[in-house]
């Protein structure tokens, strides 16, 4: 196993006492100032810290952590803000000897403290998703030993969404990646502050510009829709407003209409209506902040200067 973990406090104590049914763990420390280092001995992982001197990102831990483990064949992938579900490892690795074919699966992951705000309703909603064949999943995953080696590891230039990447090369190369309908992970979010909700915001975005960039046949939709509601839209208002005032707002009720499609569509997926209705707020609020990423990103590019993290915790 390797886990990841930066500034993580409790969090990581908890994701340490998760580890239980794993022959190595490999805890990857990116830079913390707090005792994460040291728990984490004391729990008997192997740690390894990132060399402050390069960036940090989590596909550069993640490879870090990998090259660490000894004679691996499965190797599973935590984040130090998660605690694994008891069984899902048993479950994992049963199910990748019984599929040859598969490259990686993964699992459910859920809020621990889902009720604590709108912020971590909304992630809780981001990681259900259906189970089976899949394009991609998040950072919590098992993986075959030699996959990873054949794709070359993570990134780690990619600052956000490297789970993305990683997992396009894997399909581009003939694994094939399945989510079984298990509980795997239990996430602590955290989010309790707008500020905190935005800058995750603008981290997607990025994810959205970078991933793109590397490979134009992902994030597609994402992309576009952002571009529309964020950028051509909004040019489009203020350029009506200067011949009509009518025109202007007609156009500016597009907002309210994808506001409350996006309801709608929660509301379909199980969400309590009050609750859709929030998260729809956010969600048409977010392709605001999605722009500001995929611009850091493509600034960042053209001026060739290091992907650095962008932190909301």
């Amino acid at each position: 196993m390797v886990l990841i973990g930066r500034n993580e406090g409790a969090r990581l104590v908890a994701a340490l006492a998760a580890t239980r049914g794993a022959r190595q763990v490999v805890y990857v420390d990116s830079g913390s100032r707090d005792d994460s280092v040291a728990r984490a001995r004391e729990a008997g992982a192997t740690v390894v810290e990132l060399d402050r001197s390069a960036p940090f990102t989590a596909a550069r831990a993640r490879n870090a952590g990998f090259a660490a483990l000894e004679a691996p064949d499965l190797v599973q992938f935590v984040d130090g803000d998660c605690a694994l579900v008891p069984g899902w490892l048993d479950a994992g690795r049963a199910h990748l000897d019984a599929h040859p074919e598969l490259a990686l699966v993964t699992g459910w992951r859920a809020e621990i403290h889902r009720d604590a705000s709108l912020y971590n309703q909304l992630a809780d909603a981001e990681w259900r998703r259906p189970a089976g064949q899949i394009r991609a999943c998040g950072g919590d995953m098992m993986v075959r030993a030699a996959a990873f080696r054949a794709v070359g590891g993570f990134d780690p230039g990619v600052i956000a969404a490297e789970d993305d990447e990683f997992c396009t090369r894997l399909r581009k190369t003939g694994g094939q990646l399945e989510r079984l309908p298990q509980e795997m992970t239990r996430h602590d979010a955290d989010m309790h502050h707008f500020g905190q909700w935005w800058r995750r915001a603008v981290r997607t975005g990025h994810g959205f510009a970078q991933v793109g960039h590397l490979h134009p046949d992902y994030f597609v939709a994402e992309r576009r829709r952002v571009l529309a509601y964020a950028l051509a839209l909004p040019l489009a208002i203020l350029l009506a407003a200067t011949f009509s005032g009518w025109l202007a707002l007609a156009m500016a009720a597009l907002y309210p209409l994808n506001w409350w499609r996006t309801a709608q569509g929660l509301s379909r997926d199980g969400l309590p209506k009050p609750e859709a209705r929030r998260q729809a707020v956010l969600l048409t609020l977010s392709k605001f902040p999605n722009l500001i990423g995929m611009a850091t990103f493509h600034l960042r590019r053209l001026r060739r200067a290091q992907m650095r993290l962008i932190e909301y915790k």
